[in-house]
């Protein structure tokens, strides 16, 4: 159910509360009238809750590439935390969802990879690995060994670097550099769907 649907559904048992209250000869036994009005309000109360969470704390998106194989694949659905970055910074080994930079030259949509680096760290790739500041980093969530190598880049104040966990198939920050604090939208945080896949995102 998306938003625009359950705000329908909304509007229309809000309607119907609002005809029986005015109407209560339409349900003549005053119980059976009380157990509906209950029943309606619960409903209402709980998408009002739902309408709540999506605006202001979770949304939930669908995974549409295998660029963060193995952790998510794709048609993953996955719920984000959108409070997180609004008092805390990206932090290394969060798995994040952002708009692209202005140095990203693709499709506009929001995008989902795992910070590698924040503000002053040195990244960079050799021998199929990650470095940053000069040590390994290591990546048991990684799919293979890192082919092409990458060379040392500062990440810039104010930034993080971005790279999805299928190393070798990720448009990532190895090919478009930083991405800005104010571009982050949530933290992912859970697999909703399918059923065997529900979990949290490590």
């Amino acid at each position: 159910m998306t938003e625009t649907h359950l705000f329908i559904a909304l509007y229309a048992l809000t309607f119907a509360r609002l005809v029986i209250y005015f109407q209560p000869k339409l349900i003549s036994e005053p119980l059976k009238r009380r157990n509906v009005n209950e029943f309606i309000d619960s409903i209402v109360h709980a998408g009002v809750s739902a309408l709540l969470l999506i605006h202001f704390i979770v949304r939930s998106y669908y995974i549409p590439s295998g660029s963060m194989i193995p952790t998510l694949l794709v048609k993953d659905y996955i719920l984000v935390n959108e409070l997180q970055y609004r008092f805390a910074k990206p932090a290394r080994g969060d798995v994040a969802v952002f708009h692209p930079p202005d140095t990203y030259h693709g499709n506009k949509e929001d995008l989902i990879k795992r910070v590698v680096g924040i503000e002053g760290d040195l990244i960079e790739v050799k021998g199929g690995k990650l470095y940053r500041n000069n040590e390994v980093v290591e990546e048991p969530f990684i799919k293979e060994a890192i082919n092409e190598p990458f060379e040392q880049y500062r990440v810039k104040k104010g930034c993080a670097f971005m790279m999805g966990d299928n190393r070798n198939d990720s448009f990532d920050s190895r090919y478009w550099h930083d991405v800005p604090l104010d571009h982050y939208v949530g933290k992912a945080e859970f697999i909703f769907w399918p059923p065997h896949r529900v979990g949290r995102i490590r």
